[in-house]
């Protein structure tokens, strides 16, 4: 396979750096200070274009997360995904993350020394299967004041285009034991899931929190978190800030055992919601969310 093209971004005002490779489905592989690597790797970036194994800063489009069936209805139209172009299942034959894993029909329109712009017309016969419903999709990418910004813009076409997508970045703390890191979480609601990773749709209240990582086990789902809520992970002398700035009501919190890392997920809507509804939809204007990671 050919050598694909990595387009590192470099803060004017730091040694920070961050590095995305458009043909891999536009993944962030890379976001280091000075050669201090805060995101994780897992498997790679091989075991992402081949089997959609996540790691860096993945988008998870159009749908983030599990959904409980192959089928779902917007409207009059009614989509099976059981076989359509682009999707993966779970071990239990969940639908996950959409169909843009290594898409390699990235377009970059836009390069700088800190900032990348690139779009996906979403509009082709593999892509509709799944998902049939015309747009535009871009991101806009900027690293600055230590600060790397995503910025992910839906154009809709003639009709209105349902918002479940996400972002299932994986942060770490190098040379900082897993169980000595501080997670902070805002305020928002608590989605209790099933052993499928499906929501029960039970919810309760979730109060502010900061408290050592330990040995907790997490893969929660969250909804109600407010533009501009705050998570953070810290520990010997470092910090993450994970800033949800707008359009991110719901969010995943992922750390698996025996794994030193971390997810903490932007989403544009919860788990399932592109079958059970409540999402928002992108209809007539473009519809912008953005997300903010600040190396501290």
């Amino acid at each position: 396979m050919a050598e694909l093209d990595r387009i590192t971004l470099r803060d004017p005002s730091s040694a920070l750096t961050a590095t995305f490779v458009p043909g891999a489905g536009m993944i962030g592989t890379s976001l280091a200070d000075d050669g201090v690597e805060f995101l994780g790797q897992r498997r790679g970036l091989q075991a992402y274009l081949t089997d959609g194994k996540t790691m860096g800063i993945p988008i998870l489009y159009p749908w983030a997360n599990r959904l409980s069936g192959t089928e779902y209805r917007v409207d009059t139209t009614t989509v099976e995904l059981a076989g359509a172009p682009g999707v993966r299942t779970d071990p239990h034959g969940a639908p996950m993350h959409g169909v843009l894993a290594a898409y390699p029909g990235w377009q970059v329109t836009e390069e700088s020394a800190h900032s990348l712009t690139a779009t996906v017309d979403f509009d082709t016969p593999e892509l509709l299967a799944a998902f049939p419903f015309p747009h535009v999709l871009t991101q806009r990418i900027t690293l600055s004041d230590r600060t790397l910004s995503i910025a992910t813009t839906v154009q809709p076409g003639a009709g209105p285009v349902p918002l479940c997508f996400g972002y299932h970045p994986y942060f770490t703390l190098p040379d900082v034991p897993r169980a000595q890191w501080e997670l902070s979480t805002p305020a928002m609601r608590h989605l209790p899931v099933d052993d499928r990773g499906i929501p029960t749709g039970a919810h309760q209240p979730w109060a502010a929190d900061s408290g050592a990582l330990g040995e907790r086990v997490l893969d929660d789902g969250f909804d109600r978190v407010a533009d501009g809520a705050v998570f953070a992970l810290s520990a010997g002398g470092r910090r993450i800030e994970i800033t949800f700035d707008e359009g991110y009501p719901a969010a995943q919190l992922f750390a698996p055992s025996g794994d030193a890392l971390v997810a903490i997920e932007p989403m544009t809507a919860p788990t399932d919601a592109l079958r059970r509804g409540g999402y928002r939809t992108a209809t007539g204007e473009p519809m912008t969310a953005r997300f903010s990671i600040r190396i501290g």
